[in-house]
């Protein structure tokens, strides 16, 4: 074998080397990795040295948090209450999402039907699920209706506000382009509106997600025997802080899950039927 012919081999392996790196680099956020358990040890450590000043009924340590999450965990308490509190909350997220996003699309597209809607859409968007939640108990009692439609309550405006904003927001030389292309009205809402409002959509929906939180902990401290809100009222009248630390933390792994759900949904899934716009 000639020296050039060597040359082009140890080339080709240190492109293929290269490229290979550069393909797991792409594929593994190291960085974005790193920074995330960088941050996550100074939180901890952070929260440590705070717990060494006071007692563990005002603020328990990581270790004595912990040591409650096992204790939750082995009796079923902590997955009992973190399941219920998930499916009240898809239920109601769901259903807020199936009747808010039509809702928003027609106000958006149907000018008799925004000016109809809107002033019930501006008024109720401003009372706060909670102020509902006695009624909702004396209406569909203590059961899961009532969380649920709380839920609802919270997703079904904000969904439908952001859908109508995507909807006026749309681009309208983009609507008459597909006029003049021979497109009706359903073709056009179709394949020109609603690509074009699903960040939007999206945008609802995770804002949504955030107060459906707010709400369940609300809805489950009045009337609940199962779920985190009620596991943090529970704690609470026994004294048992280092509990009230558990079920605040579930939450906030919950919600940070769903919320990278509905990303990852949005970026693999909704992001490709909007790249036709």
């Amino acid at each position: 074998m000639s020296g050039y012919q060597q040359g082009q081999d140890i080339s080709g392996a240190l492109t293929t080397i290269t490229t290979r790196r550069a393909w797991w680099r792409m594929r593994v956020p190291w960085r974005a990795i790193g920074m995330f358990v960088l941050s996550l040890a100074f939180g901890l450590l952070a929260w440590q040295l705070l717990s060494m000043r006071y007692s563990v009924n005002f603020l328990p340590s990581p270790a004595e948090t912990w040591t409650a999450t096992r204790e939750l965990a082995k009796d079923g308490t902590l997955l009992t209450s973190t399941v219920a509190s998930a499916r009240r909350i898809l239920i109601g997220w769901g259903l807020g999402l199936v009747v808010g996003i039509p809702v928003g699309l027609l106000m958006g597209r149907i000018t008799i039907v925004r000016r109809l809607l809107d002033p019930y859409i501006e008024f109720f968007r401003f009372i706060p699920p909670i102020a509902f939640v006695t009624l909702a108990v004396i209406w569909l009692g203590v059961g899961e209706a009532s969380k649920v439609v709380l839920i609802f309550y919270t997703t079904v405006f904000l969904v439908t506000i952001s859908t109508m904003a995507g909807v006026l927001a749309v681009d309208e030389l983009k609507l008459r382009a597909a006029a003049a292309l021979g497109a009706g009205k359903l073709r056009t809402m179709v394949e020109v509106v609603i690509p074009a409002t699903v960040p939007y959509m999206v945008t609802g929906a995770r804002l949504a997600m955030g107060n459906s939180f707010l709400t369940i902990v609300s809805a489950e401290i009045v009337a609940a025997r199962e779920g985190l809100g009620a596991l943090i009222w529970t704690s609470r009248n026994y004294g048992r802080t280092e509990w009230v630390f558990v079920g605040i933390i579930a939450l906030g792994i919950l919600g940070f899950v769903f919320d990278r759900i509905i990303r990852l949904i949005a970026v693999k899934g909704l992001g490709r039927f909007a790249v036709k716009v």
